[in-house]
């Protein structure tokens, strides 16, 4: 009897015999993910950044230094370009081999000791004229007081452009300089040069204590002199220079000042006329302001005036 393979025609299962699936119903509030946070022993969470965001900062910040490294300006320089610097900037090229021959010589130099006097290649230069003003005290005592006269001069202009032209500006520059002055001269106090020549005839007069850095003559002679320059009076500018140098030369002889104290004075006066004159744009421009404002406002009060006018 041939038995039919009933096993591969089994008849579907009656709906009442179907395997019945549970649908979950969707939960409202579904539960959180744990968030990376740490508590730290004082109780302020600090957050984890993430290993990949991480990574990303650090590859935008890399791409962002290689593109500023790929636009900078010397990888644009030519061979043409480094030899018009040469040609057409000579002084800045000066300064750049002066900076590495500097360099050289202020790493090997011996430092001078504390107990030798130091070394000032003004006063070596001036050796034979210090000689003479020791061995001729009444010529020491003439020069000085030719110097009390300059001084003098220095003064009688400085003050007479703003008391008699009304140009303040060389008398805030003397302000400005003869302050920092008194600071930087009592914040580090030099001792006074060996073979000092002092006279009754110099200024200050009779003597009296000084401060070394820096040099007062000779600041306050520069600020003259550029005031001369604006002014274009330039025979007197040429005198004021012509005398500075004489007075540079005599304050070495007679051991007054150390090199730098003058060198600095130089610059000193050239700084604070720049300074000054700063200080006196800055109150013109606050004046034409306050000017305009008030002129505005005056205006404006006239214009409401006159609509008040025509209205009543």
């Amino acid at each position: 009897m041939h038995h039919s393979p009933c096993w591969y025609f089994a008849p579907p299962p009656s709906p009442m015999n179907r395997p019945t699936t549970r649908h979950r119903p969707a939960l409202k509030n579904k539960p959180k993910q744990p968030s990376r946070k740490s508590h730290s022993p004082n109780g302020v969470v600090t957050k984890h950044k993430d290993f990949s965001d991480m990574k990303k900062s650090l590859y935008s910040s890399a791409k962002n230094f290689c593109s500023c490294l790929g636009n900078a300006h010397f990888l644009k320089w030519r061979a043409g370009d480094i030899c018009g610097v040469v040609v057409h900037h000579p002084v800045p090229c000066v300064f750049a081999a002066s900076l590495l021959f500097f360099m050289a010589v202020e790493y090997t130099l011996r430092m001078v000791p504390p107990t030798v006097p130091p070394f000032d290649l003004g006063f070596i230069v001036t050796k034979n004229l210090h000689r003479l003003l020791e061995s001729r005290p009444t010529l020491n005592t003439i020069l000085a007081g030719l110097n009390t006269v300059f001084v003098g001069m220095q003064t009688t202009y400085i003050l007479w452009t703003w008391l008699m032209e009304g140009r303040p500006r060389a008398t805030i520059s003397a302000l400005f300089m003869f302050t920092c002055r008194g600071i930087l001269g009592y914040v580090t106090q030099l001792p006074l040069p060996e073979g000092f020549l002092g006279s009754g005839a110099d200024f200050p007069v009779g003597n009296v204590s000084f401060f070394l850095f820096y040099s007062g003559h000779v600041a306050a002679s520069i600020i003259a002199s550029l005031d001369m320059k604006r002014m274009k009076r330039w025979e007197l500018s040429y005198t004021f220079d012509i005398l500075n140098v004489l007075q540079v030369i005599r304050l070495l002889s007679t051991r007054g000042h150390y090199t730098i104290d003058l060198a600095v004075g130089i610059g000193a006066g050239i700084l604070f006329d720049s300074l000054a004159g700063k200080y006196e744009d800055s109150k013109k421009r606050e004046a034409s302001l306050v000017t305009s404002a008030t002129t505005h406002g005056s205006f404006y009060n006239s214009q409401k005036e006159r609509n008040g006018e025509l209205l009543g």
